[in-house]
């Protein structure tokens, strides 16, 4: 895609400070991290998200995201981190290309995770209903 930034990087066009990478995946610092080691793992091959991604991209993808995130958990003595894929615009997705998150976690980062609201009487049953039968219509 001509005009992603993602793509770009990938192509050597604009300079990344990449940690990882193999045939079909790269992983760079983020610039604008959350917290330092905030980790980029992208493949390669261009989809516009998680949605859209092929299952064997999705696959490199996923096992290429483990051994990145042992390794900045490892370097930088981290007990824990966030991994995080946002999807459209709407779930927080700035770069319309594939991608995850890696965010290392220290205990007084002041990162803090969404609040959870429970469900309303009767509204998990409908939820989960209409999510059992879009799975058994995509079958």
């Amino acid at each position: 895609m001509p005009d992603c930034l993602f793509c770009k990087i990938i192509a050597k066009e604009i300079p990344s400070s990449t940690v990882y990478e193999d045939d079909d995946i790269i992983a760079f610092l983020d610039i604008k991290p959350t917290n330092p080691g905030h980790t980029l793992v992208v493949p390669k091959k261009h989809s516009d998200g998680f949605h859209d991604a092929d299952p064997d991209t999705l696959q490199k993808l996923i096992i290429a995201t483990q051994t990145v995130a042992n390794a900045v958990a490892h370097a930088l003595q981290t007990t824990g981190f966030n991994l995080e894929q946002n999807n459209g615009t709407i779930a927080g997705q700035v770069i319309p290309h594939l991608h995850f998150h890696i965010i290392p976690r220290r205990p007084d980062d002041g990162f803090r995770h969404w609040p959870g609201t429970p469900y309303a009487e009767g509204e998990v049953v409908v939820i989960q209903e209409k999510i059992q039968a879009a799975l058994a219509s995509s079958s």
